[in-house]
């Protein structure tokens, strides 16, 4: 099924969102577990590093966004929208935003083991280093749509 498809069967379900723009998009490690997360309703929340918006040119998410979550086929699995955005700097994410976000043991020294395994070598391709210091983005969203 394309995108656009998807998006219509949406929009079937949810007429009230008819004159919204969505975004569509996999998540970084392992786009077809994730989004599973997402749709089984484990993970509610995501996080990433402000600093590459500005140099990949893309617009911070913002309550209320919608994105169709793509599985690593970049076929589309759910629509979510964000429901909390906020700014922190990666040493003070907490807990229950680890929690939320729904991967393995949902610790928050696993959420960081994992986030530095993913941030670092990111980083490491502009030619940045990642420090605890990095300001991150951390979304919080809420699945409305699956098949």
């Amino acid at each position: 099924m394309t995108v656009d498809s998807f998006w219509e069967k949406f929009l079937n379900d949810y007429p009230e969102y008819k004159n919204k723009t969505y975004s569509a998009w996999g998540f970084g490690v392992d786009a077809t577990e994730l989004s599973e997360l997402v749709k089984e309703g484990i993970k509610t929340a995501s996080t990433s590093p402000f600093r590459l918006y500005a140099i990949d040119g893309e617009e911070l998410p913002k309550v209320n966004d919608l994105s169709i979550v793509l599985d690593g086929s970049e076929k589309p699995v759910c629509v979510i929208e964000h429901k909390k955005v906020y700014q922190v700097p990666f040493k003070d994410v907490t807990e229950e935003h680890a929690f939320k976000e729904g991967e393995g043991d949902r610790t928050l020294e696993y959420w960081r083991q994992e986030h530095y395994k993913f941030f670092i070598p990111l980083f490491e391709r502009y030619d940045l280093e990642f420090t605890d210091d990095d300001i991150v983005v951390c979304e919080e969203f809420e699945c409305l749509f699956s098949e």
